[in-house]
């Protein structure tokens, strides 16, 4: 297990080195360079004990502010320590096939999948969705404002080659953009598009200094928001920018180290009614950020 938690804390140390990895922000832009830095709190080394559970999470569920204000109640009922490992849904899902995380709490559906049917994980659960948007500036070059279609909009953000910054982290909101960008025919390419290998948050506040395009989970472009953002939400409502998240323990035949036993409590605890109803209830700024979908919570409100 102390390794376990070793590779967990080296992982978290070398996603800081890869932010200097992003080259095409302008080098004299000091408020962009400023942007590109992200305190992250390398978690200890230290054994863990059958009370401790790893976590594996997506950066748009830590940006949003919403583990924050629903993980007390886990650790104050249960006793446990949950400890939070936010980064894009490819590099947890790869903690997980390491065994390094004992729950995934992911957002990109084909991929969950593919890591239950390869033995990885016990099974997938559904926990919440909300939408991803496409924001921009005010000006909104590609003329885009008001559409709901995703395939249209980044059509004509390329023929105009308007500046988009993309995740480029392979994160679940990177796989919706290249989804996306894959429907529409267009790979694309030149100084407009720039991969930022970074979080949502991150990505955001160097859309906003550079007034570019970007697709946001809605959820963490609302917290951001609250902050002070010159960005607005352009295009939504388009069917293919739905965003489901889902949790899946990781498979303790696979990996005999996971902590399964307070897995299980943790998926029990966040698909229970209360814990949806929480979900439900977060807000920022009077806006909700997450709805509720598990199936115990459906079930309840199916006839209300």
């Amino acid at each position: 297990m102390g390794s376990r938690r070793y590779f967990v804390g080296f992982l978290l140390g070398l996603s800081i080195v890869l932010v200097g990895c992003f080259q095409q922000v302008p080098a004299d832009s000091e408020s962009a360079s400023q942007s590109l830095d992200i305190e992250t709190e390398e978690i200890s080394t230290e054994t863990l004990d059958d009370t401790r559970l790893i976590l594996a999470t997506t950066t748009s569920t830590d940006d949003s502010g919403l583990l924050d204000a629903i993980l007390p109640d886990f650790e104050e009922q249960t006793g446990y320590e949950v400890d939070v490992v936010a980064v894009g849904t490819g590099q947890a899902l790869a903690l997980g096939e390491a065994g390094d995380a004992d729950v995934l709490l992911v957002h990109a559906r084909a991929r969950e999948d593919a890591f239950v049917e390869s033995g990885n994980g016990t099974q997938r659960y559904d926990v919440m969705f909300n939408d991803f948007v496409i924001i921009g500036a005010e000006d909104d070059p590609a003329g885009i404002a008001g559409g709901d279609d995703a395939v249209d909009a980044l059509t004509a953000i390329a023929e105009v080659e308007a500046d988009f910054i993309s995740r480029g982290d392979d994160s679940g909101t990177h796989t919706k953009e290249l989804n996306i960008w894959v429907e529409a025919g267009i790979e694309p390419e030149g100084d407009w598009y720039q991969e930022a290998g970074q979080g949502m948050g991150a990505v955001i506040t160097i859309a906003n200094e550079l007034g570019a395009y970007t697709l946001s989970d809605r959820g963490t472009f609302i917290a951001r928001s609250s902050e002070g953002l010159d960005l607005i939400v352009l295009v939504d409502g388009d069917p293919l920018l739905a965003n489901p998240y889902g949790v899946i323990p990781v498979n303790p035949e696979t990996h005999s180290d996971v902590n399964f036993g307070d897995t299980q409590a943790f998926v029990n605890w966040l698909t229970a009614i209360k814990t949806q109803e929480a979900i439900a209830a977060y807000q920022v700024n009077g806006q909700q950020l997450f709805f509720p979908n598990s199936k115990a919570y459906n079930e309840a409100t199916s006839d209300e």
